[in-house]
């Protein structure tokens, strides 16, 4: 099943749709939890949360990732958007800190929220 998705920062928005077809308990925790509200990071062309409200292991967890992907990371229950690339891995990879959970897609890759403030706070939630 696939969910629509909205996450508001700041003045921005993001949309995600989220697919269950690789990690479905992770996905079903996701939506369950909505809506929530998160402090973001930015590491390389990377978004990702430092508390997020979901506790999954590792679900058929994959790296590298592809351009675009949402995913969880299991190590540091974070959601994780991935622009581009990251500071580790081979050039032209897209390599997350370790395994990640893929949960979806990022519809509207606006690659200008790279810009946000450690801390910046955002918000998902059903669209």
């Amino acid at each position: 099943m696939k969910h629509t998705i909205h996450v508001d920062i700041e003045s921005s928005k993001i949309i995600l749709e989220l697919d269950d077809s690789n990690s479905p308990k992770t996905v079903n925790e996701f939506v369950e939890k909505l809506q929530f509200t998160v402090d973001l990071n930015v590491w390389g062309d990377e978004i990702y949360s430092s508390n997020s409200p979901i506790n999954q292991p590792e679900e058929n967890a994959q790296s590298p990732v592809q351009l675009n992907d949402v995913a969880y990371w299991p190590t540091g229950k974070a959601i994780c958007l991935f622009y581009g690339s990251t500071p580790i891995g081979n050039p032209g990879e897209i390599t997350p800190a370790s395994p990640v959970n893929i949960i979806g897609k990022i519809i509207s890759p606006d690659k200008s929220i790279l810009d946000v403030a450690d801390g910046t706070r955002a918000t998902f939630r059903r669209a």
